[in-house]
């Protein structure tokens, strides 16, 4: 357990460079233009917005599954972990998020620019909410019509951020199951795909640093886990001895 925390630490402190730094430069989240760049960002963080997370999942499961290559019935059990750890997560942060009631900074703009008093806004149903937004941006010309709709759709509470949760806790997941089996492209594909993500929903105005920073340690809790219990009911996460020297051969060759 103890080389599973320290593996799933390293890479919860790389995806944490980002988001903490940001947090401690004093940077200030202002509305963007509808530059390449953010649009590009606004794709990533797409591929985890509902309902395309769906897909996403479903997609790292398989390679997940592909790269692990468990008997049939680990493989079954290792899908059940997975997918536990993910919804487990949403789940923590939904419970958060209407406990804690963080405004999202943008909904903190709409305030300041078109005097919405933000406590009056998360008072309302998410419907009315997405609909005052679509009302108040209908004459701004500052703004891209996606980003108008993003945020008319997302207009739950910000802190911790879903998105971060999501994209870490599979980054994570890379980390702890394909890392020993020697997968690095995988896992460094992953842990470049988090960071998207969570740069995303900062230049979008979705969430502040301390969204990133907590979705994030609370992902390594349940990655830690998830990870300890593969490896207690699956089959070890290290290459087999055969596996090892037919990479040998390869590697020689």
């Amino acid at each position: 357990m103890l080389d599973i925390a320290k593996r799933t630490a390293l890479g919860a402190l790389l995806l944490l460079l980002m988001p903490l730094a940001v947090w401690l430069s004093g940077w200030q989240w202002q509305p963007g233009q509808g530059n390449l760049w953010l649009k590009g960002l606004f794709w990533v963080t797409e591929t985890v917005t509902r309902p395309w997370g769906i897909v996403t999942s479903a997609l790292l499961c398989g390679w997940f599954l592909w790269c692990l290559r468990f008997r049939p019935r680990p493989a079954a059990v290792l899908l059940i972990i997975i997918v536990t750890a993910v919804l487990a997560g949403q789940y923590t942060k939904s419970f958060i998020k209407d406990r804690v009631q963080e405004p999202r900074p943008y909904v903190l703009w709409l305030e300041r620019a078109h005097q919405v008093n933000e406590a009056e806004f998360y008072q309302l149903k998410r419907p009315a909410r997405g609909d005052l937004v679509s009302t108040l941006l209908a004459s701004d010309t500052t703004l891209p019509g996606w980003l108008k709709k993003h945020w008319a759709f997302e207009t739950g509470y910000a802190f911790p951020s879903g998105h971060t949760f999501f994209a870490a806790t599979w980054a994570l997941l890379g980390v702890g199951l394909l890392w020993p089996r020697r997968h690095t492209k995988t896992v460094v594909a992953l842990l470049l795909w988090a960071s998207g993500v969570m740069a995303s929903r900062l230049v979008l105005g979705m969430h502040w640093p301390r969204d990133l920073v907590a979705a994030t340690l609370l992902s390594w809790v349940f990655v830690t886990l998830a990870t300890w219990l593969v490896q207690r009911f699956c089959g070890p996460l290290t290459i087999p001895p055969s596996e090892r020297q037919e990479i040998r051969q390869r590697e020689e060759e």
